[in-house]
């Protein structure tokens, strides 16, 4: 049985940018908050939510490290970015050096 969100799989979250990361991450943490509040007033129907999202919120938190860390890859449209910017400072710094 699978616990958490069926579009925050760690597959999907693969291909989702940092950026869209952040705000997923924002969206979660904020949902948590409302479960918790509505667990201490006594109206949150399902507890089994709570789990659900806190291990949504780990599962973005790990994507994100491993990232940092290099260990998982970032997505092509992300990569993509730096490599562009990498070009044109190479480009830039011939020209410095030319004069």
């Amino acid at each position: 049985m699978a616990i958490g969100s069926k579009n925050l799989t760690p597959v999907e979250l693969d291909k989702i940018e940092d950026a869209l990361l952040v705000e997923e991450l924002k969206k979660a943490k904020e949902e948590l908050f409302n479960l918790r509040f509505q667990s201490a007033t006594g109206q949150l129907e399902s507890h089994g939510r709570l789990r659900a999202v806190k291990r949504d919120i780990a599962r973005i938190y790990t994507v994100i490290r491993e990232r940092e860390l290099g260990i998982r890859a970032v997505p092509a449209a992300a990569a993509a970015k730096p490599a562009k910017a990498k070009k044109a400072e190479a480009e830039t710094a011939a020209t410095t050096e030319e004069n």
